[in-house]
């Protein structure tokens, strides 16, 4: 069953191919025959009821450096493929979720992985708190009061923004931290929406795991470490990945959240787990694919092809004529 893919990403030439996780879906999809066809975000056109993108045709090779070669541009309607992949990096802004309302109007006609809908109904630092048992204590605010309220509770806590991502701007404040108050008023003045305080866990020094659920079932993970001298874990912040497995705890939190992704759409989701606890739900553009394949794992590139080849087989009407 050969598809037509498009894919929504960043700008291509500038990935890191050894641990890009769109690129392992990318080499994947073209290992069984699919057609791929290329475009950043900025390329999205609302021209009247259709939706269309100026795309390339793509082919994708694991070297570094010629990782991919682009073809001539054309100008689709993105209703006549068969699959988007919504790939693009956060930040979560106004740009990303308007992606989303755009990408909503070619269904169900084009199958959008993640379900666009899903994605912008699911901001990542928000939609965990939906599971609060699996939680470690965790505000979101920008209420002083709260905050302090809550460092008197818990002790040392973590500050991030509620949108943030790849570990940016992630700060840990102890219980009695002098620089509380300017800290306190540098993230007023950069973060217009409330931010995430979480109650510190030591045990991040021995590792926050990334778990990659498919369709809902937990299906590899990888174990980040983070560098001695940093709080951060994420991979590009100089975390070390670490080969792992499930235990008996993390195995209850998916086998909690699992149906509840698959009802909504969310076929690639990585959750992030420190001592037991859920962190996050990572679904505008997981990672760990390649990192959890190079440390033995599964090629959980293949088992996310098997799944979109399955719902592009029951999804939707016919399509209509690619040619804008």
């Amino acid at each position: 069953m050969s598809l037509t893919v498009a894919v929504q990403m960043d700008p291509i030439e500038r990935i890191r191919v050894a641990g890009d996780s769109t690129f392992a879906l990318l080499l994947e999809a073209q290992a069984r025959g699919h057609e791929l066809l290329y475009y950043t975000p900025d390329r999205l056109t609302l021209d009247g009821s259709s939706l269309v993108a100026t795309v390339q045709p793509l082919q994708v090779k694991d070297e570094q450096g010629d990782h991919a070669r682009l073809g001539d541009v054309s100008r689709i309607d993105l209703a006549g493929v068969d699959v988007v992949l919504l790939r693009q990096d956060p930040p979560f802004d106004l740009a990303y979720i308007t992606t989303t309302y755009l990408l909503e109007r070619i269904q169900p006609h084009a199958l959008v992985v993640n379900d666009p809908r899903s994605v912008r109904d699911a901001p990542e630092k928000l939609f965990v708190m939906d599971f609060p048992e699996l939680m470690p204590p965790t505000l979101i605010t920008r209420d002083r009061a709260e905050i302090e309220a809550f460092r008197h509770r818990h002790g040392a806590v973590v500050f991030k923004p509620l949108h943030g991502h790849g570990g940016a701007a992630v700060f840990k404040i102890d219980e009695r931290d002098a620089n509380f108050g300017s800290f306190f008023d540098l993230f007023s003045v950069t973060f217009r929406e409330p931010w995430v305080i979480q109650k510190f866990m030591p045990a991040v020094a021995q590792g926050d795991k990334r778990i990659v659920l498919v369709d809902g079932e937990p299906l590899g993970a990888v174990n980040r470490v983070p560098a001695v001298d940093d709080l951060r874990s994420n991979m590009v912040r100089g975390g070390a990945a670490r080969e792992t497995g499930l235990t008996p705890r993390e195995r209850e939190i998916c086998a909690r959240i699992g149906p509840e992704l698959k009802r909504r759409g969310l076929v690639f989701v990585g959750i992030d787990v420190i001592d037991g606890f859920l962190t996050e739900i990572n679904v505008t553009s997981p990672t760990g694919l390649r990192a959890i394949q190079r440390l033995g794992g599964a090629n959980l590139a293949a088992a996310i092809w098997d799944v979109i080849e399955a719902k592009r087989r029951t999804f939707g009407a016919s399509s209509p004529d690619r040619t804008a």
